[in-house]
């Protein structure tokens, strides 16, 4: 069994009854004894990055929702490593955070694609082995991050397609409703 560290996935079993987590793929930015931070891949917004920051020119680039903490905070992944100053790499070339001033100006002069970054309204955090409890009562599913997953834009659909990549007893889960009481 994976163990949690920066860069792996937690997909979250159907069990969870959180909302905010139901049938999510979060992304691992820092992970140690004392704290754990990620960004949930797969919940979109209505809104561009642009919409808030209107310095931005471009309104080509989605808004997602990272997670329930500091909403009001932009977190971003990136494959830009090297133009960025201050980014902290949590895989083999997806990068986290980094200068937000170079962002701008480098999507202003065109440099950057919506292939090249992801923006995110909040995150998600665990305190001192909370996520360690959460996974030993199997609310998760630790898998390795790949890099066209995380800088894929995505819905919940990627949920489904990743869960048919596991062992057969989770294949089940890949077709369920969002409300079973429903089916």
């Amino acid at each position: 069994m994976l163990k949690p560290k920066k860069g792996r996935l937690l997909i979250s079993e159907p069990s969870l009854s959180d909302p905010t987590f139901f049938k999510s793929v979060i992304l691992l930015t820092y992970h140690s004894n004392k704290e754990s931070i990620g960004l949930i891949l797969n919940q979109p917004t209505n809104i561009e990055i642009g919409d808030i920051f209107e310095e931005i020119s471009s309104s080509d680039f989605p808004l997602y929702i990272g997670g329930p903490v500091s909403k009001n905070s932009i977190q971003y992944i990136h494959t830009l490593g090297e133009k960025i100053n201050n980014s902290i790499e949590i895989s083999n070339g997806i990068y986290w955070g980094g200068d937000f001033e170079e962002i701008i100006k480098l999507i202003n002069n065109g440099e950057i694609s919506n292939q090249d970054i992801r923006f995110f309204a909040g995150y998600s955090g665990w305190e001192s082995n909370q996520l360690k409890e959460e996974i030993e009562e199997e609310s998760w599913i630790i898998s390795i991050a790949k890099k066209e997953t995380c800088m894929q834009y995505s819905n919940h659909n990627l949920w489904s397609n990743i869960i048919k990549t596991k062992e057969s007893r989770y294949a089940i889960w890949a077709n369920m409703p969002n409300n079973p009481h429903l089916n």
